[in-house]
């Protein structure tokens, strides 16, 4: 039973294998001392039996049996601890947790990684506790009221819980010599919170971080907690001491950094140097300059890297950040002001920045927790951290990339303190490609001694080595939701448009355009929200309702009545009569009858179709400018030396060797037909004309000289970045579709605009003097749209909004995910949002209005033909159930003007 459990959790949690296997050695201490889950109990027995299964256990260290997991950084300690409490409650029915975390940092930390629906959850994927989730009870909420009584009849008796506590909350000795709010009474219990835990039959308490707690004082709190048994994870498996380190002697399981590196589970250290380094000719200054210098180079470069691997594999981009550790806060100070000036890369790095040590104060301080806190966003600025001694465990970062130690420091310091931020990774795995999967080091003036150091034989580390070779804004925006308008004609809202500022407060706004309701009572409003309900359920069934109009038919408004009337029966003689006692009863018949004919109103019938290419398929390139603003690469004097410091294996980033190309083009081109899928006589105009742009880049911001240094010697990290953008604009055409229609209608969904905020909506007739801040403005007044306000990308948009308001019998701009029509680009299918949905008489349009000069783009071409597809199929569908064909208009924008007739555009129908 309890290998079963064991295996379920392995599976459901995706355990890694050192997870799996401290799970597999806490099931074997269970199973061979199962007398630790009693109080009565002979610890020195347990010690003894424990001792025979676990050769490297000596003693408990404690007054109960306490087991220790050394688990390196960066493989996952809080998610084996919540495998822990997910198999003791599942197989022992332990129903009670207490986890300890050793400062503020990781106590929020832990709080959150054991709160559902947050990214990194740690029961995610265990089903036994989807239902009934375990309660969460921290050091803040403890003394709330129930927050923790032993009640059945408040429903906790079952729940699991898990007590979540900083080891300040418990720990004895106070300032003041006050006893710990945890240790006071409470009427509540009878007793205080913490005599309640102590007096618990199945405690079992987690220590996250454990070497923080071997001080006397943390001692003999926990200690007095009196629990079952202790379960401690660290990667820290000892205390240091005047004499050195000294090994904690209770540990179980121990996985090392060194194994955690051969594994693939974090990154590869590699300290960094140029070669043929000598500190001893320099200043201590222009060692320092040539170290931050340096890492500015091996930045840039992992930049690429990074940006090259998400484009090539389709995954979130991954911006990388420089740790600079300073001497002190003075130091610190100096160094913003040199990184962020016009003399360090001519200012490249102004305002992403920012420096991290306790001379900030106030706003400041505010400020520098919060880029701190977010500089794993691409969208947050900074690339460059500068502290002091500042950023401890807890800050668990995967995109720091380059450390460069300017502090005075042993090897040992500079290793131990320098890595344990930087080793995790941010896919969660090893990519194969080395800058991706590498931790730098820049230690010129210590670079010998780390490498000697991490050969000890004793070292914790064992790290690898490496040699490397030298290489309108100021308007505030807010989040604006529109809902359709069938919600206002119901009178089901009093706010049509939403909007929520930078801070997330919801501001809600009544459009100056909301009709009069045709339900005004409560009773009415709640039945008509009923009958949206069920009108929803039925979209899936095309045979009783394949359009929308099909919803007025007799026989479809018995079946809704029906369920209507079924819903609301055991609302009927309460809910509804309280809300309204002038009309305690409802004709519900016309109801749905009012509520459908408004719903046929405000709709235009888009059914859910899905379309997937299949048959013969032809591929290519559309031509396209190169993106090259993330591509800084520098020249060096010196080639950069890096070494492993576990393989002690070396490399460099140095120029190849080669013949010299005739042209600077010739370096990129040679490189990129090196992939399977370019072939040279094929895209060769395409290949030279890229190449170009990139030797015009470099030639931008270096000398003829140092742009040819850099082809010659970076040529391969520049194709792979070509390639990856080229699959951006790669085409694909086939020679036939398959499509499944699962709906003849769809409600609308909400639209979501960014705005600038407290802006008056204008009049969609009123000219735009500043074209350009079209993008930023909001539109109402309309009467045949079916959203009272709408966004428009340009002021021809607006124009052909105007026509639509005069020739069409309704329309509306879709938001995401309406149609779910997918087009290929490159290796990737986003999705397509056309510009306008129109109905007219006789047909329903699908519009587009574009440049001239962009409607034979690839990326144009590729959204058309999946559009046209997408048409035809639901034409084909929309004729044989009664409803209207669809056309696709692909209109030039110097076509649109008020002069026009809708009709007239219907010559830009693209034919599929």
């Amino acid at each position: 039973m309890n290998a079963r459990v064991q295996n379920h959790i392995t599976g459901r949690l995706s355990l890694r294998l050192p997870q799996a296997e401290s799970l597999a050695r806490l099931k074997q201490a269970l199973d061979a001392a199962p007398e630790m889950f009693g109080h009565e109990r002979d610890i020195a027995a347990i010690l003894a039996t424990l001792k025979a299964e676990f050769s490297t256990l000596e003693d408990f260290e404690r007054e109960f049996p306490s087991l220790c997991f050394a688990l390196a950084t960066g493989v996952g300690k809080t998610r084996l601890m919540g495998a822990f409490i997910a198999y003791l409650h599942l197989a022992h029915g332990i129903n009670n947790f207490f986890v300890l975390a050793p400062n503020l940092t990781i106590y929020n930390k832990l709080i959150t990684d054991f709160t559902r629906n947050t990214p990194k959850y740690v029961f995610k994927g265990i089903a036994e506790f989807a239902q009934q989730p375990p309660l969460i009870i921290t050091g803040d909420n403890y003394d709330q009221t129930g927050a923790a009584v032993d009640d059945q009849s408040m429903g906790f008796a079952h729940d699991v819980r898990i007590n979540i506590f900083n080891i300040s909350k418990i720990n004895s000795e106070v300032r003041g010599g006050k006893e710990p709010r945890i240790k006071r009474m409470r009427e509540v219990l009878g007793d205080s919170y913490f005599n309640h835990l102590a007096n618990l039959p199945d405690l079992v308490l987690l220590m996250d971080e454990s070497h923080r707690y071997r001080a006397q004082a943390g001692m003999r709190a926990i200690n007095e907690l009196k629990p079952l048994f202790g379960l401690e994870v660290t990667a820290t498996p000892f205390v240091e001491s005047s004499k050195g380190p000294v090994p904690f002697k209770n540990v179980v399981m121990d996985y090392p950094l060194a194994r955690a590196m051969e594994d693939g589970f974090v990154k590869e250290p590699a300290v960094v140097t140029q070669r043929n380094f000598s500190a001893s000719a320099h200043t201590p200054e222009e060692v320092e300059k040539i170290k931050l210098e340096d890492g500015v180079r091996l930045h840039e470069t992992t930049k690429v890297e990074l940006l090259t691997y998400a484009r090539e594999n389709g995954l979130q981009a991954v911006k990388p950040f420089i740790l600079v550790i300073a001497r002190d806060t003075i130091h610190a100070g100096q160094l913003l002001t040199l990184l962020e000036s016009d003399a360090f890369f001519d200012g490249r790095y102004a305002g992403k920045v920012i420096q991290v040590d306790s001379s900030q104060t106030g706003a400041q301080e505010e400020e520098m927790i919060s880029r701190l806190l977010a500089v794993e966003s691409v969208d947050e600025p900074t690339e460059i951290v500068i502290h002091v001694n500042m950023l401890k465990e807890g800050w668990d970062v995967t995109n720091l990339y380059t450390i460069v130690p300017l502090r005075a420091a042993n090897a040992r310091t500079l290793i131990e303190q320098s890595i344990g931020r930087g080793l995790r990774l941010p896919y969660g795995k090893r990519t194969g490609v080395a800058a991706v999967d590498r931790l730098n080091i820049v230690a010129h003036d210590k670079f010998q001694e780390i490498i000697d150091e991490a050969n000890r034989g004793d070292s914790p580390i064992r790290l690898k080595q490496v040699i490397l070779d030298a290489p309108s804004a100021d308007d505030k925006k807010v989040s604006v939701q529109v809902e359709p308008g069938v919600a206002a004609r119901l009178g089901l809202t009093d706010a049509l448009i939403v909007q929520i500022d930078a801070a997330g407060t919801p501001d809600e706004l009544v459009s100056n355009t909301v009709p009069t309701p045709v339900f005004t009572t409560e009773a009415e409003k709640q039945a008509a929200r009923v009958v949206m309900e069920v009108i929803g359920k039925y979209e899936v069934r095309r045979d009783l309702v394949p359009t929308s109009s099909a919803l007025l038919k007799p026989e479809v408004q018995s079946v809704l009545l029906a369920e209507v009337a079924e819903r609301l029966c055991p609302m009927q003689g309460s809910l509804l009569a309280g809300i309204d006692e002038a009309a305690p009863t409802l004709d519900l018949s016309t109801i749905v009858a009012k509520t459908t004919e408004i719903v046929v109103q405000q709709t235009i019938d888009i059914p859910r179709i899905a379309v997937v290419p299949k048959g013969e398929v032809t591929t290519g390139f559309h031509p396209f400018t190169l993106d090259v603003s993330q591509l800084h690469l520098q020249p060096g004097e010196r080639e950069i030396v890096g070494q492993m410091l576990r393989t002690n294996e070396q490399f460099t980033l140095a120029a190849e060797i080669g013949l010299k190309e005739q042209r600077p083009e010739d370096y990129i081109v040679h490189a990129l037909v090196d992939f399977d899928d370019i072939d040279y006589f094929t895209h060769a105009g395409l290949l030279y004309d890229l190449a170009g742009q990139m030797v015009q880049h470099l030639r931008s911001y270096l000398s003829e000289d140092e742009a040819t240094s850099i082809l010659d010697r970076d040529r391969r990290l520049i194709a792979r970045e070509i390639h990856a953008q080229m699959m951006a604009h790669f085409w694909e055409k086939a020679t036939d579709y398959e499509v499944q229609v699962s709906r003849g209608f769809t409600e609308l969904k909400p639209c979501n605009y960014t705005a600038v905020a407290d802006q008056t909506p204008c009049h969609f007739r009123e000219t735009v003097e500043d074209v350009g801040r079209i993008k930023q403005m909001l539109f109402g007044g309309f009467t045949k749209c079916l959203y009272p306000l709408q966004k428009f990308d340009s002021d021809t948009e607006r124009r052909f909004a105007v026509i639509l308001e005069r020739d069409a019998d309704k329309w509306f701009k879709p938001a995401k995910g309406q149609f779910q029509i997918y087009y290929k680009l490159g290796t990737e299918q986003p999705e397509y949002i056309p510009d306008f949905v129109v109905e007219t008489e006789s047909v329903i349009l699908m519009a587009e209005t574009k440049k001239r000069d962009d409607l034979k783009t690839g990326e144009v071409e590729a959204k058309a033909a999946a559009a046209v597809q997408w048409c035809r199929h639901a034409s084909d569908f929309t004729v044989s159930v009664g409803g209207k064909p669809w056309k696709y208009l692909l209109v030039p924008h110097n076509e649109i003007n008020e002069s026009r007739q809708l009709t007239d555009f219907l010559r830009f129908a693209v034919k599929g």
